[in-house]
């Protein structure tokens, strides 16, 4: 597709750089490249076959340079954080320039700012948020899931996690959504909450430390936690029970992510407690293969009676991961395929687009269980593979 720029900001780090590549493959060329890293940006603009890429040097904390990245473009697609200290920054920049914007993270804190700021709507243009793994597909998923041959979805248990290398930017994103990255200035979830009776419930559900889970290869740890995402989740749903647990495989990191609040609460410095967790997840890698599992199990009622519909997602990279739904919901804006507005990704990418382009493009491997497994094209097995 030509014609339409789209500007990756953020495309020296892990996830731009795959987001590029994604939008390579979904046909767009053209691309803006805007980063930091002037090195970073030759290499990854190096790979572009019809040299028509460009790169500048970019910086979101940067007005001047922020502005001048978004001039000229459609649509800007942000990679580059950390999130909740930027917020609705380079949305804002990019609705200023006339363009439409999505965000691979934003979440609550954005929206509540270009709300504030004026309905991008009147102006025709649009705004995608957490059009990433998580969140995104985290939410997507189970939407997708709940329309698999079941009548009515009643209860959701969710497993999410895996063993990666950790960028700085997550990890300083980790310690600002302790204290910040919620709707209305609060953290980004409660841990040990669930949703019980359609509603948050605190401390519902309890840590187990070591145990064992089908999805995850070998021990891991399993740490309850409600993010506001997962209840916009349960209430579209119409759930009356939702279980989420982030699972840890490695034990560095376990380690320190139970001594995070308290330590920021203490009043450490979170620039250092970010190095930390950086050290704990080499350590948890070394020797071992990086993976990511999103694992769902689904309940409800099919013609009347009780039912499940399962999905389990493998990835070698939750970077990916991000990057795939990101450049999606880039090529969706691009093809005016998404109305004009405010939306989560969740709420308005084709779920069956994304599980198609994940599955042919070797994102990651999908494999269904139940009424989602049973309603599979040529499928007659209780387990199918998308």
């Amino acid at each position: 597709m030509t014609g339409h720029r789209i500007g990756v900001l953020g495309a020296s780090g892990a996830v731009g750089r795959a987001a590029v590549r994604e939008l390579r493959a979904l046909g767009h060329t053209g691309l803006l490249l805007g980063g930091r890293s002037p090195e970073a940006l030759d290499a990854i603009a190096a790979e572009d076959t019809t040299g028509r890429d460009r790169t500048v040097r970019a910086d979101a904390d940067t007005p001047g340079g922020l502005a001048a990245f978004t001039e000229g473009c459609r649509t800007v697609l942000n990679c580059a954080g950390p999130t909740y200290r930027l917020r609705a920054t380079v949305a804002s920049a990019a609705l200023a320039a006339g363009a439409d914007c999505v965000d691979v993270a934003g979440d609550d804190p954005a929206a509540e700012d270009l709300h504030q700021e004026g309905d991008p709507a009147r102006d025709g243009r649009t705004v995608v948020l957490s059009a990433g793994a998580l969140p995104g597909l985290s939410s997507l998923l189970p939407r997708w899931l709940a329309g698999q041959g079941l009548d009515r979805a009643a209860a959701l248990t969710a497993y999410c996690g895996g063993l990666e290398t950790c960028t700085p930017t997550v990890a300083r994103d980790l310690m600002l959504s302790l204290t910040s990255g919620g709707a209305g200035g609060t953290a980004y979830g409660e841990a040990l909450a669930a949703v019980r009776g359609g509603r948050r419930t605190p401390r519902a559900l309890r840590t187990t430390e070591d145990t064992e889970h089908g999805a995850f290869p070998g021990r891991v740890a399993l740490q309850p936690y409600l993010s506001q995402e997962s209840e916009r989740l349960a209430t579209a749903l119409g759930l009356d029970r939702l279980d989420w647990y982030n699972v840890h495989p490695g034990p560095a990191v376990r380690a320190l992510l139970g001594l995070l609040p308290g330590r920021l609460a203490a009043g450490d410095d979170p620039a250092e407690l970010a190095d930390r967790l950086l050290l704990a997840a080499d350590l948890d890698l070394a020797g071992r293969r990086p993976y990511y599992v999103m694992d769902f199990a689904l309940s409800g009622t099919a013609s009347g009676r009780p039912a499940t519909a399962g999905l389990t997602l493998r990835a070698a990279s939750s970077y990916r991961l991000t990057a795939a739904v990101g450049a999606l919901a880039a090529d969706a804006v691009a093809r005016a395929g998404i109305p004009p507005g405010v939306h989560f990704a969740c709420d308005v990418l084709d779920a069956e687009t994304v599980l198609r382009h994940l599955r042919s493009h070797g994102v990651a491997d999908l494999r269904t269980t139940g009424t989602a497994a049973r309603t599979e094209p040529n499928e007659q097995m209780e387990e199918g593979v998308l």
